[in-house]
């Protein structure tokens, strides 16, 4: 059996194409068996869809899930009984949010694999960190939404956590110039939700007297869709937080709570890089055929980390752009690729409505 821990010491951005597809069709080969056979939902699909395992000879071939599926049912392909953590999306009030449940291998694979793909970019020496968010967010430890997830996964990269907002959500001036005081000269890292990040950071800062945190790295991920709605994107992000606390290493970074871990980092041409533990396939949107470099479609999620749920190959409602595989000039081996936000009026059908019929 195909076992992600096998590959936690392979650096996370060094295989070829040719290399990572061998791996990847075992890997992804024995995932769907897993999970066939141990969620019952999941066996109802491509039993429906009348999915044959024996005859696929490429990723493109395998059946994915539409990401909504996640919000309507319990998917889960271990006992309940091993299940020790949940994690939930960050939906917004009134909406359904997705639920992930994860036993105890998965959960220390997707931690290992996050802070190999960060530490890729930071360094392995660990930094003192200071959140963008409330410290409220984390409090259960056992039911995590995605942002107390991520603050959680990047707290492995840090020390001297350090929350910069209040339980009203107001910036703690007063605990970060003490915070800053204390590791003066010092590289220091900051992380939050990206529009978290804009409101109660920026904004505020915007607002009062500046303050100098140019030794510091920043990583902030999701939630775009709202500065997207107000024209700010990516560019405008970076030139903002540099001019208010004069921060110049800002990396975004993509994911879905749906596959923790497994996150696209972005280098320093912009560009977000699959490692070794995540691919990516855009799709068409009419007729979901994948698509080559330079056309826009969905974006599809591959990750040989999840083994509790049936997590391994998800479409997303978001749209990108394949931009090549191998020949970034940042040097990192494989996919690289953009995003352009999420599709409009998403109605993702396929196997959304094989499910509901399979499951009747």
């Amino acid at each position: 059996m195909f076992n992600s821990s096998e590959i936690i010491n392979i650096p996370p951005y060094s295989l070829s194409r040719a290399k990572k597809n061998d791996l990847y069709l075992k890997a992804i080969s024995e995932l769907t068996k897993l999970h066939y056979n141990g969620c019952a939902q999941y066996r109802r699909i491509l039993d429906t869809i009348k999915f044959d395992l024996d005859n696929a000879r490429n990723l493109e071939a395998f059946p994915f899930l539409p990401v909504r599926l996640f919000k309507e049912y319990d998917l889960i392909s271990v006992g309940k009984s091993e299940i020790i953590k949940t994690m939930t999306s960050s939906g917004t009030t009134g909406q359904s949010v997705s639920k992930i449940y994860l036993d105890r291998e998965t959960a220390a694979n997707q931690t290992k694999a996050l802070v190999k793909i960060a530490s890729s970019f930071l360094g392995t020496k660990r930094l003192p960190m200071l959140v963008i968010d409330t410290k409220s967010v984390v409090k259960d430890r056992n039911l995590f939404s995605a942002r107390g997830a991520g603050i959680l996964g990047f707290s492995m990269l840090g020390y001297d956590i350090t929350y910069a907002l209040d339980d009203q959500m107001n910036l703690d001036m007063e605990t970060i110039s003490s915070f800053l005081e204390k590791h003066n000269g010092t590289s220091i890292l900051l992380f939050g939700f990206t529009f978290m990040i804009w409101k109660h950071f920026r904004m505020s800062l915007d607002k009062m007297k500046k303050i100098n945190i140019d030794n510091g790295i920043m990583i902030h991920g999701g939630g775009w869709k709202k500065l997207y709605d107000q024209s700010i994107d990516n560019g405008v992000f970076r030139n903002a937080i540099a001019e208010v606390c004069g921060i110049k290493k800002v990396y975004n970074y993509y994911g879905m709570v749906e596959q923790t871990g497994s996150i696209f980092m972005e280098c320093e041409y912009g560009h977000l890089h699959a490692s070794i533990f995540s691919d990516v396939i855009i799709r068409d949107h009419r007729n979901f055929e994948s698509l080559g470099v330079g056309k826009e479609g969905l974006i599809q999620l591959i990750s040989i980390l999840p083994a509790s749920y049936p997590g391994h190959l998800i479409l997303s409602e978001d749209l990108g752009e394949l931009l090549g595989e191998d020949d970034c000039p940042c040097g990192r081996m494989g996919k690289y690729f953009r995003v352009h936000g999420r599709i409009q009026n998403a109605e993702i059908r396929g196997c959304s409505d094989t499910y509901a019929s399979g499951s009747k």
